[in-house]
């Protein structure tokens, strides 16, 4: 008797396996075709980089940087950081391989796994699954609203429709230092804790970010960005707000809304799913008009989103609905015999190369048995041949969902299932 595994998943880490995975598939899948669709080319980056170009880029006085991040010397003895979010590596690849010299705005779209050290719970992982876009090169109000609507357009895609978008401006560099100071001022006059306020010092926003209790309760009446707007600020902000209203996406200004990350300027988003519970974000992002001069390479601007696909599966869930097809395969091949499994085993093969998802039964099973791998399979269609259908150049076609059957010519058998499952 075999024992049972002593090994496991680390914690934190999910597993995707089948039935299920399908589901994964369908979702990554259909959140990057919304970007596909937008002109946005793939970007593969790096698992792991440089830990300078995260404490650079996503800033220091962040949790993810300060807490989360998975940070490790190398046997060269750098040190390097498994990937907490996307939109510092895509700055980097744009400005080491010089696409920012070429047409603008660069578009591009990524999917992958991210790492943080966070506390495992539903929806929120160690190692997370993502699909993001980043916009580079031109501040445009209509950049961001296409931005928006692309992962608008992807959530709904896949038929989800009881999430909302929460939006609102972070000011730019014409605004920013000044309300720095009046937030500060205020925050400076509450009675917080030691960490707290070595925050407020480094990064006041990231105190309004702040999701305890007694703290949220002390920066209630705290100044808001978006009431001390810019005239230039506000004038992009409002003119982002007009192009979602011709597209027809509903949005709500929230204006004590804080992103995680520190390089956020004027439009940030996120989008949120009552469904979820506590951890109801299932993506966001925003504009990052300062990232890439930071690490290097000329001041051009950004904006990007981040959307994550165990949390809209989550959200999916919520609302009662699955995406992907669970089924394996279309058509299963149940051959009985030596000289049908061979004959079989090249019809199975003309199927998949006319994009239908075919398998035949392996390992000389008897019919009940292959029947049953048929059923398994969630195949519509069962072709069973067996050593007098050869004889006669014939093959059963069987459908499963009716157990109808009939004999078909054995020269017309891809064609007649491919009109079936309507690939010719």
């Amino acid at each position: 008797m075999n024992k049972p595994s002593t090994f496991a998943a680390p914690k934190g880490v999910p597993d995707y396996v089948p039935p299920a995975s399908a589901e994964f598939v369908a979702v990554r899948d259909g959140l990057t075709k919304a970007a596909r669709l937008a002109g946005y080319s793939h970007i593969e980056l790096p698992v792991f980089e440089d830990t300078s170009l995260f404490a650079r880029g996503v800033g220091e006085s962040t949790d993810v940087v300060s807490k989360e991040m998975y940070t490790f010397a190398d046997r060269g003895d750098r040190s390097v950081t498994l990937r907490p979010e996307g939109t510092a590596g895509v700055m980097r690849a744009v400005i080491e391989h010089g696409l920012d010299r070429g047409q603008l705005p660069v578009k591009l779209s990524y999917s992958g796994p991210f790492f943080r050290y966070e506390r495992p719970q539903a929806g929120r992982y160690r190692q997370l699954q993502q699909v993001g876009v980043e916009a580079i090169g031109v501040d445009d109000p209509a950049l961001d609203a296409e931005v928006i609507a692309v992962a608008d357009a992807g959530f709904r895609g896949l038929g989800l429709d009881g999430f909302r978008l929460e939006i609102t401006s972070l000011g730019d560099d014409t605004c920013r230092p000044q309300y720095r100071e009046l937030l500060q001022e205020f925050l400076f006059g509450l009675p917080l804790d030691d960490e707290t306020r070595r925050r407020a010092e480094i990064n006041p926003l990231r105190v309004l970010d702040d999701k305890r209790p007694e703290v949220k309760a002390l920066t209630a009446d705290a100044p808001l960005m978006i009431d001390h707007l810019s005239e230039s600020a506000k004038a992009h902000f409002d003119e982002v707000l007009g192009h979602l209203d011709a597209l027809g996406v509903a949005y709500t200004v929230n204006p004590r809304m804080v992103r995680g990350l520190d390089y956020y300027t004027k439009t940030t988003f996120e989008f949120v799913h009552d469904g979820l519970g506590a951890q109801s974000g299932i993506g966001g992002g925003g504009r990052y008009d300062g990232l890439m001069a930071q690490l290097g390479g000329q001041p051009l601007s950004g904006i990007g989103f981040g959307l994550g696909i165990d949390r809209t599966i989550l959200a999916l869930t919520a609302e009662g609905k699955t995406a992907g097809e669970v089924a394996r395969c279309e058509v299963f091949g149940v051959p009985l015999g030596d000289q049908a499994k061979a004959k079989l085993f090249v019809v199975i093969s003309q199927l998949r190369a006319k994009g239908i998802r075919a398998d035949i039964s392996y390992g000389g099973r008897g019919v009940k048995g292959a029947m049953k791998a048929a059923d398994r399979s969630g195949a519509r269609i069962a072709l069973v041949l067996g050593e007098r259908d050869l004889a006669d150049g014939t093959i059963g076609l069987k459908d499963l969902g009716t157990g109808e059957q009939q004999q078909v010519s054995l020269d017309t058998i891809v064609e007649t299932v491919g009109a079936l499952v309507g690939k010719r």
